[in-house]
């Protein structure tokens, strides 16, 4: 299954989350983007024991999804709305198996864990428990391990070249 990258999105600005400081508002960025081993360079995570470190380096969400809770919610979903970094169309993201790995760009990526949301996510989305409701649905998105760094941009497209357990 081939894909493409919509955005690639990083922290806008740092704002109070409902206990602490939260990087979940990412926007896109244009041109190429740096990936290293912890993620996008340029990018931020302000809670280090629940986000970012070698094996949450990247979140991808689909575009497919957010797609869906527009429709849902009745309001837009623009790139980065959830915290993701990177942004797709045409990739199952929710079907994704831990141990998948994806070439996006320059870069190589192995899916590790699917998203678990915190509270901060119902801060940004203005809606009370949204991200109970949001994990629920099971349209969490997945985060990425960089297992080859480079650089990415919007367009670049994502192909799975190994499927993950099971597959």
């Amino acid at each position: 299954m081939a894909g493409r990258l919509v955005a690639v999105n990083v922290v806008h600005e740092l704002i109070r989350g409902p206990t602490r400081w939260t990087a979940i508002d990412k926007r896109p960025v244009t041109g190429a983007v740096e990936v290293g081993e912890l993620g996008l360079v340029g990018d931020r995570q302000c809670d280090t024991r629940y986000h970012g470190g070698p094996d949450k380096a990247l979140y991808a969400y689909a575009a497919e999804d957010a797609e869906w809770w527009a429709a849902a919610l009745g309001r837009e979903i623009p790139p980065g709305l959830f915290g993701e970094n990177l942004t797709t169309r045409g990739l199952d993201v929710t079907g994704a198996l831990i141990g998948e790995r994806w070439r996006i760009g320059g870069i190589l990526v192995e899916v590790r864990s699917p998203r678990t949301p915190c509270g901060n996510l119902s801060g940004r989305m203005e809606i009370k428990r949204f991200h109970q409701r949001f994990a629920r649905s099971g349209r969490v998105g997945v985060y990425l391990k960089v297992l080859t760094t480079g650089s990415i941009q919007a367009g670049d497209p994502i192909e799975v070249v190994r499927l993950g357990a099971g597959g």
